[in-house]
């Protein structure tokens, strides 16, 4: 009977977070964008690998979110070079143009801070590579939100869940030396490592923009 009901209680939330991901969709669409609901993970990266069949170049932005969908090697597999900044094995200046080169690539991969369920956009950068290829450059852009990312509300909604939820954990990941490293907490720092210094809202989809949108209803990322 316990495990009986351990099962219901995962199911009906599971219910409750997909019509928050639909609706949240929904809103996405009416502002101009593509969106598509994924009820797992796994159907996220299925979408993508399926996206990127024909691309030459694939441009990532760093998001743990996207990590987690273990796409790289299927995304190889397919013939494409696959542009990650973050590859320890790159030297500085290797890492620079990659960069440079996620710019203008056949498609940009990256994750969201935050996202509202009326459908505006969050997204927070220490240099700004991240954002400025989640607007315009790439041929196709790709963003991938987990149900974690999604919060009720509008622009203030999200972006305080990007300063408060999203940037702490991911200074940990990047081994930032800033404050909210340190407390979990953010204290609107002035560190030079601080991760929040350029932050992007898109409100509608950019005009020139070929935008997807994945709302998955599983918590993926920061």
């Amino acid at each position: 009977m316990p495990a009986m009901i351990k099962d219901d209680t995962i199911a009906i939330l599971k219910k409750t977070s997909e019509l928050i991901c639909r609706k949240t969709a929904a809103n996405l669409v009416k502002r101009g964008f593509e969106a598509v609901y994924c009820e797992t993970a796994a159907d996220a990266a299925d979408f993508i690998v399926n996206a990127t069949a024909n691309a030459k170049t694939i441009g990532f932005g760093g998001s743990q979110s996207v990590m987690d969908l273990e796409i790289f090697d299927k995304l190889a597999a397919n013939g494409a070079k696959l542009l990650i900044h973050g590859n320890p094995d790159l030297s500085a200046e290797e890492k620079k143009a990659t960069m440079k080169a996620q710019q203008t690539c056949d498609v940009f991969i990256a994750g969201v801070n935050g996202l509202s369920t009326e459908g505006d956009i969050v997204n927070i950068d220490g240099v700004g590579n991240r954002v400025a290829a989640s607007i315009y450059g790439p041929e196709k852009i790709i963003l991938v939100a987990g149900r974690n990312k999604i919060v009720d509300g509008g622009v203030a909604e999200a972006l305080n869940r990007a300063k408060n939820c999203a940037a702490p954990p991911n200074s940990i990941r990047l081994s930032k030396n800033t404050p909210c490293a340190k407390t979990g907490v953010c204290s609107n720092c002035d560190s030079p490592d601080r991760i929040c210094k350029v932050t992007v809202i898109m409100e509608r989809k950019p005009t020139r923009g070929d935008i997807a949108v994945l709302v998955v209803n599983e918590n993926m990322g920061f």
